[in-house]
């Protein structure tokens, strides 16, 4: 193998004024934050792609710089198998030129295009995520059911990783009991409804976000329309009418459900995705055939609630999302994760489709909405 000089920032500066081209191989939005001044920008994949294209001469002296020294020299080792002969790699890159104090500049870009960069720099360094897949989280649409203690950190979360349209529905106003879970909001918020407060804070964070709040319960009148364009719909509401309507509503639609429940310490979390997997995923109702009596299943005014242990559901519940909207790993479908915040354990209970169940089985009609706080108060 051809070993690959590696030159100093300083060597590669005073080459630079002698008529060495210096390339920078980092990505565009790496580049962006800062590149050796009399660099010039060509990702590593587009110069081994079509290095005759960037550098007709063989012969010509070359310089690769990246991040850290690795990937140029990859592309140096590469370049050499094509049959340029004068290669050098910048040890440390682009990090040891700026810690030595030598220029850097940044390439003229839009104030989208550096806002773009600078936010979402580190997903962009992932190979799941780059440029793409930021663009895809950009495009996408999610609906929230609830700004409490669920739907905050989730919110927080989805508009800090860049989806570009949240619609937030809740009808209630902050309650100074609410602070200690309802990260969105603030003791200047009480008396306020949620999903303004929930705008607020959300656009402080990420400006260029559309938030949609609609102040308003969740009925079986108004959830179509709702979910009309949604992607992925987040529930953190805190009661089973609403549970049970949002999973026969997106069953209907083939929307993924991104389920999720606290009380006192203990949570859990799971994807119901049965409108689109018929017969592979289970729906809510194949958990939950019917609702538990109310005694077994307070809600937190009633029973109390760990403040912390909603931020961790939450959290999850939108990582959940993430993964969807961008297709990558393995989402919780057909798999209840609870977690028991006392004793810091986590556990996974395999869920599969109820073969008999009324509205996910294979061939079932959608038989409509129903009165679902009828339903729940059943028995």
């Amino acid at each position: 193998m051809t070993a690959i000089p590696e030159i100093t920032p300083e060597q590669a500066r005073q080459r630079l004024t002698h008529g060495a081209l210096l390339i920078d191989v980092r990505e565009a939005h790496e580049r962006a934050t800062g590149m050796a001044e009399g660099a010039l920008g060509i990702a590593k994949g587009d110069l081994q792609a079509d290095p005759a294209a960037h550098v007709p001469s063989p012969d010509r002296e070359l310089i690769l710089i990246c991040q850290s020294g690795k990937r140029s020299m990859q592309a140096a080792l590469a370049l050499i198998d094509l049959g340029y002969t004068h290669i050098a790699s910048v040890q440390g890159g682009t990090t040891a030129w700026r810690s030595t104090g030598l220029p850097l500049v940044r390439p003229i870009q839009s104030d989208d295009e550096r806002d773009f960069n600078e936010r979402y720099s580190r997903h962009l360094l992932l190979p799941q995520v780059g440029v793409a897949g930021q663009q895809r989280l950009l495009n996408a649409r999610v609906l929230l059911l609830g700004a409490g203690g669920l739907g905050s950190p989730a919110a927080f979360y989805l508009a800090a990783a860049g989806v570009g349209h949240l619609r937030i529905v809740d009808d209630d106003v902050v309650d100074r009991s609410n602070l200690h879970r309802q990260i969105l909001h603030t003791d200047a918020s009480v008396g306020t409804p949620k999903v303004h407060s929930a705008r607020e804070r959300l656009l402080a964070l990420n400006p260029r976000l559309d938030v949609d709040a609609v102040q308003a319960r969740v009925t079986s009148s108004n959830i179509d329309a709702l979910l009309e364009g949604v992607d992925v719909v987040l529930d953190g509401s805190d009661n089973f009418p609403l549970r049970y309507l949002l999973n026969d509503a997106c069953l209907q639609h083939g929307i993924p459900l991104v389920y999720g429940a606290v009380e006192r310490f203990t949570g859990q979390v799971s994807v119901f995705d049965a409108g689109r997997q018929r017969g592979h995923a289970p729906c809510y109702r194949c958990l939950f055939p019917e609702p538990p009596p109310p005694e077994f299943a307070p809600n937190c005014a009633e029973a109390g609630v760990l403040g912390v242990l909603p931020g961790m559901v939450g959290l999850l519940q939108a990582t959940e999302a993430l993964k969807l909207l961008l297709g990558i790993g393995e989402p919780l479908v057909g798999r209840l994760l609870t977690f028991d915040a006392l004793g810091t354990r986590f556990r996974e209970i395999r869920l599969r489709p109820d073969p008999t169940c009324p509205l996910c089985a294979p061939g079932s009609a959608f038989p409509g909405y129903i009165d679902y706080a009828a339903f729940c108060s059943q028995g």
